[in-house]
């Protein structure tokens, strides 16, 4: 009845990619801001780790380890705080549940804390498929599944396995394999040795198929949403010009 213009930022299940030859320490801190800061209530929070074969079994068990010494609450030196509600954790136990019922390994983490506000532990989780129900819904808090890729072509088609495309980022030493994956990476916001974070504000940000609706904000691109644009034609009179 009225065509109206919007622009839909509709969330993410963003993967996170450590090859082998990545640098680890650096790999471990970006991963550990991009899943749990802010509870992981950010539409570009990492919930998908993919690492490369190599390379997996060090890594996880670094990751948890530091997972487990992460400070929650809502002091200024907390990582992280409680999620916006009672029903928004009920909502991400039940998940984890039911990821468990299918066979899913809570690594760390999984369960409300004892303490007054609605604190759930900082939660990785293995052994989960990449089209299971976990893998594929934007959950918006602390949990993060873990996925071994066997080679760096694996890895690509893991990220772009998910019906969502707003961010992703690739930790390698390789260039080459560093641009493959930025240029092939289905989404609209793609960091190399950095964490699954919004872009900066004057560059655009928005996402692919059910991310969004293709528009961009913010940057110079938005201002396109609110503008209308008008071809104009003219015909010149050459015999008025030639006298």
């Amino acid at each position: 009845r009225r065509v109206l213009r919007v622009s839909l930022e509709l969330g993410g299940k963003n993967p996170l990619v450590v090859l082998g030859d990545a640098d680890i320490e650096k790999a471990l801190e970006w991963v550990l801001l991009s899943a749990f800061s802010n509870a992981g209530q950010r539409c570009a929070a990492a919930s998908r780790l993919i690492i490369e074969e190599s390379i997996y079994d060090n890594f996880i068990s670094r990751f948890i380890e530091k997972t487990r010494k992460l400070k929650i609450g809502v002091e200024d030196d907390c990582a992280l705080g409680p999620v916006v509600n009672a029903r928004q954790l009920e909502k991400i136990l039940k998940a984890i549940e039911g990821a468990s019922s299918q066979g899913a390994q809570i690594l760390t983490g999984g369960r409300r804390m004892n303490q007054k506000g609605f604190f759930l532990e900082p939660t990785v989780i293995s052994g989960v498929k990449m089209d299971a129900l976990i893998s594929q819904g934007e959950l918006f808090g602390p949990v993060i599944c873990a996925y071994r890729a066997k080679d760096f072509q694996e890895a690509l088609g893991m990220a772009n396995q998910s019906s969502y495309g707003l961010t992703a980022s690739i930790h390698t030493k390789d260039l080459d394999k560093a641009f493959a994956f930025a240029g092939q990476v289905k989404c609209g916001t793609c960091s190399i040795n950095g964490g699954t974070y919004g872009s900066e504000p004057h560059l655009p940000f928005g996402g692919l198929k059910l991310s969004g609706n293709g528009t961009r904000e913010p940057g110079p691109e938005a201002i396109d949403l609110y503008s209308n644009l008008k071809t104009i034609s003219l015909n010149i009179d050459m015999e008025r010009i030639n006298g």
